[in-house]
């Protein structure tokens, strides 16, 4: 039997990158699938590359009113959760002194803001069993330049996942992180001006990686699905890192 068959997910960025490949592999494993972002057309793109019991709701992660229509959404179409996956994210490198309130509210508002409250949307949603993994990043181990506000959000996602595991103690809702490394996602070509730039930043990662490469969304999805599955009924709290081994070195 598949791992998540007849479980219901929702999935933030679920349009590209690892969210796709989270909700792909998730309806092979028997799950349906919602996946909302911000551009439709994307949306429209992932539906397409799924194929198969999946819904795309337009909707930004960051706000509080597209939250409350995504779960409304979920109720009406299915009246449980079993797996929230907060993925939506992304990169923008800033020196301290270059940081400007805008950048800081763009980042923490979808990154750390966003998980707390699509959870909280879910919840009433979710019973014993359900599954909770925010998607954070292994630079919340590391100290790298110009990432100060991403890098943060992503210790502010650990610090909920520790909190939740005690505060759902007697629920039997699990939380955990999934906190990738450098993984080979349409994030990379956001950092870069031209195709040129881009491969070098892919390069830079891989000879820092002791593994020597950059992570596939796909190994990133496999992981996924363990802390969706009952496989991990006696993980809450966890971090678990798929980073090539990055954050060790």
């Amino acid at each position: 039997m598949s791992r998540l068959e007849g479980k219901v997910a929702v999935i933030s960025g679920g349009n590209s990158g690892i969210g796709l490949a989270i909700a792909q592999r998730f309806v092979k494993e028997g799950a349906h699938v919602f996946i909302f972002g911000r551009r439709q057309d994307a949306l429209d793109k992932a539906v397409k590359l799924i194929g198969g019991d999946v819904s795309a709701i337009r909707a930004d992660a960051s706000s509080l009113e597209d939250l409350d229509r995504v779960a409304g959404v979920v109720r009406k179409a299915k009246g449980r959760v079993d797996a929230v996956v907060s993925n939506a994210g992304f990169t923008e490198q800033v020196p301290l002194r270059d940081i400007t309130e805008e950048h800081y509210d763009r980042t923490f508002n979808l990154m750390a803001k966003g998980p707390l409250f699509l959870v909280q949307k879910m919840l009433p949603m979710m019973a014993g069993g359900g599954s909770i993994i925010l998607v954070s990043s292994a630079m919340h181990y590391m100290g790298l330049a110009n990432h100060s506000t991403y890098a943060a959000t992503k210790a502010a996602v650990r610090s909920y996942v520790r909190t939740w595991a005690a505060e759902f103690r007697d629920s039997g809702i699990r939380a955990n992180l999934l906190s990738p490394g450098p993984v080979d996602t349409p994030i990379m070509d956001s950092q870069a001006s031209t195709p040129e730039q881009a491969a070098a930043i892919r390069k830079m990662y891989s000879n820092y990686t002791p593994m020597l490469r950059i992570g596939r969304p796909e190994e990133l999805a496999a992981a996924a699905v363990f802390l969706a599955s009952d496989e991990s009924s006696f993980m809450t709290g966890s971090d678990m890192v798929v980073d090539g081994g990055v954050s060790n070195v």
